[in-house]
């Protein structure tokens, strides 16, 4: 049976991880080219106004060209979110660390690392703002759908940092990978609520303000409820939240609390996390992560001079 190209994963991995030495222009046009040019039509029109023909127009080529080097939209768009995902490794990278991040016999007296310590919380928080500023300069990003897009070099670099922040909580392999999958999606449904509202409004003409604004009609048969009303009446409305930053806290806290109740129970019959040595449980206290304050300083030598 033979696949359609555009719709053939095996081709988008060519694409996607290509080596762009490799890539030969013709007539002065290249995939890389096109992949720009579409960027700069989806952040000003949205997916809705991405075509392949606008994309040609926009290059002075002919639509046909275009398919010499990709097979069509869904392929580009493939191309389009690898090639802004690039823009995340130009900003200044996590710092190093690994599950020897937490402090277990010193320090912090075993309590997980956090926002101002340079542990895990504040690698995969810098993640998650990172991805938040990409979809707001790239807002078409939250309107890319489908549980099978295949992901390039960039993208798999971002996954790649998320993974490692994660890590270092100390949770279960299969807990991480939750923990990221589960960032990645509030960050996602967080821009997707400004794609749908900045849209609603281009529509309409109408801003979100205005529009609730003149709903009297509604707010008049509201008295009945009385937990709306003394919210309501005590200003709760007036001055809110923003919905990413508490988001986004309360889901690390979380994760946080998952961290701490993990490694209360961890298994200390898996020794020194530096040597494997067994490890001595202390009379009191928390238990140790090292069998001796000199694996405790060559974990900490080794995670500082990391990568």
């Amino acid at each position: 049976m033979v696949r359609n190209e555009s719709a053939d994963p095996d081709r988008v991995v060519e694409l996607l991880w290509r080596r762009r030495a490799d890539e030969e222009p013709r007539a002065g046009l290249s995939l890389d080219r096109i992949v720009r040019a579409a960027v700069e039509l989806a952040d000003a029109e949205g997916l809705a106004g991405l075509s392949m023909r606008k994309v040609a127009d926009r290059l002075g080529f002919t639509t046909m060209s275009l398919y010499r080097h990709v097979s069509g939209r869904d392929q580009l768009l493939d191309l389009m979110c690898d090639a802004v995902m690039g823009e995340l490794t130009d900003e200044p990278s996590d710092a190093p660390g690994d599950r020897a991040d937490r402090t277990v016999d010193g320090g912090t007296g075993g309590r997980v690392g956090g926002p101002g310590e340079g542990g895990w919380r504040a690698r995969l928080e810098a993640c998650a703002r990172r991805s938040w500023e990409l979809c707001r300069r790239h807002p078409w990003l939250a309107e890319v759908r489908g549980s099978r897009r295949v992901p390039g070099p960039n993208g798999v670099a971002h996954y790649e940092r998320m993974l490692a922040a994660a890590d270092g909580a100390g949770l279960a392999p299969a807990e991480v990978v939750a923990v990221v999958g589960l960032v990645s999606r509030f960050v996602d449904s967080e821009a997707s609520l400004l794609v749908e509202a900045a849209e609603t409004e281009r529509s309409s003409g109408v801003s979100e303000e205005e529009w609730w604004g003149a709903r009297e009609t509604l707010f008049d048969r509201l008295d009945g409820y009385p937990t709306i009303t003394r919210l309501w009446e005590a200003g709760g409305y007036d001055r809110p939240v923003d919905p990413f930053e508490f988001g986004l806290a309360r889901l690390l806290d979380g994760v946080e609390l998952l961290a701490q109740q993990r490694y209360e129970s961890r298994d200390e019959s898996r020794g020194c996390l530096e040597c494997g040595a067994p490890v001595e449980p202390p009379a009191s206290g928390r238990p140790r992560a090292y069998c001796s304050p000199a694996c405790r300083q060559r974990a900490y030598r080794r995670r500082r001079s990391a990568p």
